[in-house]
């Protein structure tokens, strides 16, 4: 078993490697960018941003591969790799499963993964992506059952609730960390 902390490049190579698809990546990489504004909207020491940027990265890593066993071979490597932290949050944002969400990290995760599958959604059907998006736009979009329709709504809600946050300002973080990145709305 490998020891110390988990850096990025080995994430990214376990990612790459599992996750052939660049629409995924994309989303990988988004969640990651959200889940590091996460950890410093909501008050996680600043030794633990890269923590949940590297959970937004892997969180979906074994969905391609193994869609039916998701995210159990993502949680074991990271069991395996010495992470439980991680491999918890990450079985946790995974709601089917049941597992609990007793921490930060566990619980951002929920609240930004879907959001910002569908934040990035709503960008695309912009003239202008990210430019003009305002929270207000995207609660519209979500009353709407036909617009991304992958999207569930109902794991939308939990999060922003189990995270305890005024929904219009959670929506304004994840907009405003993926307008500082627009290399991720290019499409795959």
């Amino acid at each position: 078993m490998p020891t110390g902390a988990l850096e990025r490049p080995e994430a990214w190579a376990l990612l790459c490697e599992w996750t052939a698809g660049e629409s995924l990546r994309r989303h990988a990489l988004a969640v990651e960018a959200v889940m590091r504004a996460a950890a410093a909207q909501h008050g996680a020491p600043a030794h633990e941003h890269e923590r949940f940027a590297l959970a937004g990265l892997l969180h979906d890593a074994d969905y391609e591969r193994w869609p039916d066993e998701h995210p159990k071979r993502i949680v074991a490597w990271l069991e395996q790799r010495g992470e439980p932290e991680l491999a918890r949050a990450i079985a946790a944002h995974y709601t089917k499963w049941g597992a609990p969400r007793d921490t930060l990290l566990a619980r951002a995760l929920l609240a930004c993964d879907e959001l910002t599958g569908f934040v990035v959604a709503c960008s695309r059907v912009r003239p202008d992506g990210f430019a003009t998006l305002e929270p207000k736009s995207v609660v519209k979009r979500l009353k709407d059952a036909g617009f991304a329709k992958g999207v569930e709504r109902a794991e939308v809600d939990a999060g922003i609730a189990e995270l305890g946050v005024e929904r219009d300002a959670h929506i304004a973080m994840v907009i405003d960390a993926l307008r500082a990145h627009p290399e991720l709305l290019a499409r795959a």
